[in-house]
This record gives C-alpha cells, structure tokens and sequence, in this order.
C-alpha cells in the first residue's frame, strides 16, 4: 500500500525502533541514505545500513539481519519484485519501500500491511485496478464442491437403495430447496466457468504486460527523503544539496527526461531561497552557499582542458564528431570565433584567464546554434565553499560514478559505497578530488573506445537493433554504469556517422566479458537516440529472448536492462533477440 503521509505513518513509526536500511549500488540511493543516517542520528535511532548490488544481494542482506529487526526500509530495491515472496520474512515484519525505480510490483501496491510503499498513488502510471489482476477463488472452489455433492447424491439415488416412509414424510416437512441439475447441466456450468476464468486470465496477462513491458524511473528518491526532512523541520544545506545531486545523476545517466527535471528545479530553487535567508536571518551564515545557474552540459570542464572537456562530452563530442580530422577541425573553428585561443583552451580551466573563464558560457551559447550543438546549455546548481571550491552538481555525479565502479581485487563494492558515501561530506574533499581523476580516466577511455570501435566499424546491426561486442575485459567496462555511458556514447556516434534514415530509430545492445573463468558476459540494453522518452523496453524482451533461445539469463540488478549471460549463449540469445524484435 501507499503511504503519503511520511511524516506521521513513515518517520514518528519508526522512532525508538531499530531499522534496517538496504541500500542500492546508485548514487541517488546513497544520497537518499545519507540524508536518512542524519535524520535517524538526530534523534539517536539504531539503525544498520547494507549496500547491495542485486537481488541476491537483498536475500543475502535480509537473511544476515532479520533477526535483529522488525522494520526493514528499502533505498532503490525491491520495489519492483514481489518482497514478501522473495525474502518469506515473518508476519511481523514491516517493509518500507522508497524506490524509484518503475513499475511497481502489484503484489506490493496491494499489501494491506507488510508492504509499506513511500509514496502518492495517484502519480503513477496505469496500475492494474485490483480485481483486474487478483482473482477470488473461494466462489469457484464452493461451486466445484457442490457440483461434487450433487453428483455423490447422484450416485447414492442411482445405487437403487429405496426411500423409507419415515423419510418421504420428513422430507415433506423440510424447507423447499432449490432444483436438482442435472449431471449435463452441471457439466455445462463447469464448462462455462472455465471457459471465463480462461478469458479472465488472458485478459490479466495482457494487462500486466502492459504494465510491465517498460522499465523506467519516478521521482528521485533523494529529493523525497529530503521533503520528509523539511516537513521535520530538519532540513539544512547539505541535506539539499544531496537530494540536488540525486536528481542530477537521474538526469544525466538519462533516467528521467529533461520535462521532468525541469519541473522539479522550481521546488529545489524555493529550498534554496529558504535555507539562504534563514541563515541570514539567523547570522550563522554557512560557508557553504548553493546557487542555480544556466550550466553546459560539458563533463568535468572546470577541472579539465576545454578542449579535452568537450571530446570527452557525449552530446559535444558527437555533434561535432570530434574523433574525426574534420571534428577536430571543427572545435578548432569554434574555439576561434569563441575568441578562446588554443593555449588557454589546453590548459586547465582553472588555470584559464580569469576574464576568459567568466565569459566561457556566454561564448559557447552565444555559438550553440551555429554549430549544431542547442542542448549544450542546461539548468543546474553549484556548490561553494571556502575560497577555491566550487563544484556543480554534475561533478559530483561524475566523481561517486567513478569511486563506485573503481573495485579493485583489494576493494570490495561495499568499500566503493562507503568511499562515495564519504566523498559527499565537504570536509572529506580528497575523495571527492580522486573521484574527480578517475573520472576523467574514465571518459577519456570511453572516447578512446568509441573512436577506435567507430574506426573499425564494430558496431553491427541485426535489422531492429545494433549491436556492439567487447571482445575482452576492461578496467571500466565489465561495470553496469560505465558500459552504459559507454554504449550511449556509442550509439550515439554511430548514428552521428550513419547514412542510414532508421538509424535514429535502432536500439544498441552492448555486451563486454565480466569473467573470463566462468565465462560470463554483462550485458545492456539502450533505447533510441531519436527516442524522447526514456523508458526501456529491454528487460521484457530479455526474458522472452532467453525463454525463445532457451539460454540461462541473470537478471540480478534493479534495472531490467542490465542483464548477465553466458558468452557461450550470446549468439544463440542475440538471434533469438533479432526474431523478436523483427
């Protein structure tokens, strides 16, 4: 069930309780538990927080705690799998489900008690209505038990033992009853209700496959928690400026459209005006102090060259195809008629000019049309302290996107959670600064493999989608995010280069080796370039695919696009795929 009272049935029910908090392996679910940890310390509540990574990692999780706790929140998890099924937990147990990702189970809508969803209901999308999908059985059990009697008391009549006088006279006596069927008419009933129970059926399959054949994202959970910490009067910058940073990363790994962001940016702006005047007015000013700003949509530039921030830069590098001469030429022409010469634009922004720099987005916007790039410029926040630090809120995703897919043999995802979870605190800024460099490595090897896999014509396509195959493990891409970035750069690119009209339109599947002794492969479905809407419809027909090739699929991660396989399938499964989606 919903709950969209989060202050009364959410927060003061959890007082004095002890919580588990189940947190997902993604940034706006760590922002989410960040701002969580403050409020509980707050009011000193016991709780244990447990990254995960999958549904595996849930059962285990679960399992490892549920003698400790009787209420159990879930960050970005288990909203859409039925919880009560998976994890069999004891009746009572409460679960508190704050997830973004979409659909949502049904199972878990209708709970009446165990399943507790944060939440308003009428946000949602196209939710079966209940008796849709659920069907009662106790009417059709009661049917078949007496159509079984009547055909027992058929029997019994028919076995030729006679009727007493002392029998007929009490059975005059009894209350009328209604007719007798026959054994024909009851055999055409039960015809009669199968045959609706079978078009109830089909109609609730076709239901739910509607509802469910698209995976996509609701409203960030970091900027929920952080209007449950306002309602508690709680609220202060840096909790803001989290839930800021949740929002930014569904933006920019494109989980929500830019209609959606838009919208939320006047809430985040009325906050920000509120928490500023009443440090004024309370003359404790922070030394921190967020602002909203038109922004570019270039990775990492005030910590980068210009010129390798916009190589590096998905939407820049392939508008201007600059993995090309003539791209490269192009920038070149660009920076010119910016007025920014070339040893500026090599050198480090911050090392820039300091009239150049403060005229830097007013040159690129003022040439966003000419030169084909118009969606360069985005609305955003950044955030000051102290006299050098100056972040905006896309740096910070980029940088906990880095620590978190840095797992190493003597680093274990959990140490990554904790790193970025750390790397939040302004006080912790040598993480941050890491993230930031590893960052950069990372994007630098994304251009460096679209360029060459562009070069080398890798990416092929099988009539309703492309495809593109890593032959060989690599330090970024056997993880979920980067092989997304990697894939969206690339399809990107690809489309950018193509002759051909439906290009726009194809799907990319990306694949890359997770483990070369098992002989596994990690997989990742991306929509349409020319697609506005970001939901994905590729975790459905996974699973058809794999059911059609008769291929083992794992589909442990949250997010239905992400799947594991083995290598030895991935043809089999591919061709499957390519009959499917034909």
């Amino acid at each position: 069930m919903f709950i969209q009272d989060l202050k009364n049935d959410f927060y003061r029910h959890l007082v004095g309780k002890r919580i588990l908090i189940v947190v997902n392996y993604d940034i706006d679910a760590i922002c989410a538990s960040k701002i969580l940890q403050a409020l509980f310390q707050y009011d000193h509540m016991l709780y244990t927080v447990v990254p995960i990574m999958g549904i595996t990692g849930l059962r285990r999780a679960y399992g490892e705690h549920q003698g400790d706790v009787k209420y159990v929140l879930l960050v970005n998890c288990g909203g859409c799998v039925d919880i009560v099924e998976l994890l069999q937990p004891a009746e009572d147990v409460t679960f508190f489900i704050c997830d973004a990702h979409r659909p949502l189970d049904v199972c878990n809508i209708y709970s009446d008690r165990q399943v507790c969803i944060l939440g308003d209901a009428t946000l949602e999308e196209n939710i079966p209505a209940f008796e849709t999908i659920f069907h009662d059985s106790d009417g059709e059990d009661d049917d078949e038990d007496e159509d079984q009697s009547g055909d027992e008391e058929e029997a019994h009549n028919d076995s030729g033992a006679g009727d007493s006088d002392g029998e007929e006279e009490e059975s005059a006596h009894r209350a009328p009853r209604r007719r007798k069927l026959t054994r024909l008419e009851r055999h055409e009933q039960r015809i009669l209700r199968q045959r609706a129970r079978r078009q109830w059926e089909s109609e609730r399959d076709r239901i739910m496959f509607e509802y469910t054949q698209f995976s996509y994202y609701g409203r960030s959970t970091a900027l929920m928690i952080f209007e449950l910490a306002w309602k508690l009067s709680k609220d202060n910058m840096d909790l803001l400026w989290w839930a800021i940073v949740g929002i930014s990363e569904q933006l920019l790994l494109g989980k929500i459209e830019s209609g959606a962001y838009t919208l939320e940016l006047e809430h985040i702006q009325s906050h920000v005006s509120r928490l500023t005047n009443k440090t004024n007015d309370q003359n404790t000013m922070s030394a921190s102090k967020i602002s909203f700003e038109n922004d570019l949509h270039l990775v990492l530039y005030r910590h980068w060259p210009v010129t390798d921030s916009m190589r590096y830069s998905r939407y820049a590098s392939c508008q201007l195809k600059l993995w090309t001469l003539r791209g490269e030429k192009r920038l070149h022409e660009l920076l010119l008629e910016m007025g920014l010469p070339l040893v500026h634009a090599r050198q480090t922004y911050s090392a820039m000019d300091l009239v150049l720099r403060k005229e830097f987005y007013s040159m690129v916007e003022r040439l966003a049309e000419k030169y084909d790039i118009p969606d360069i410029v985005y609305g955003t926040f950044t955030l000051s302290y102290g006299y050098r630090s100056r972040y905006a809120a896309a740096d910070y995703v980029y940088a906990l996107l880095a620590i978190m897919e840095s797992v190493k043999k003597h680093k274990t995802p959990e140490d990554c959670f904790m790193e970025a979870s750390d790397a939040l605190n302004r006080k912790d800024k040598q993480l941050l600064g890491a993230g930031i460099d590893n960052a950069k490595l990372m994007h630098a090897a994304i251009f460096r493999q679209v360029q060459s896999s562009l070069e080398a014509r890798q990416v092929h396509s099988a009539g309703s989608f492309f495809y593109y195959v890593l032959q060989e493990e690599h330090a970024f891409f056997s993880y979920p995010y980067a092989l997304g970035l990697l894939a969206k750069f690339m399809l990107r690119g690809h489309v950018a280069t193509s002759r051909a009209r439906a290009a726009p339109d194809l799907p990319l599947i990306a694949t890359c080796p997770l483990d070369a002794t098992q002989g596994m492969c990690l997989l990742v479905g991306i929509a349409p370039v020319r697609e506005d809407s970001p939901k994905n419809f590729f975790g459905k027909a996974f699973e058809q695919a794999a059911q059609k090739s008769k291929t083992t699929l794992l589909q442990d991660f949250f997010e239905p696009s992400v799947v594991q396989l083995r290598q030895s399938d991935l043809t089999r499964f591919l061709d499957a795929l390519t009959v499917l989606l034909t």
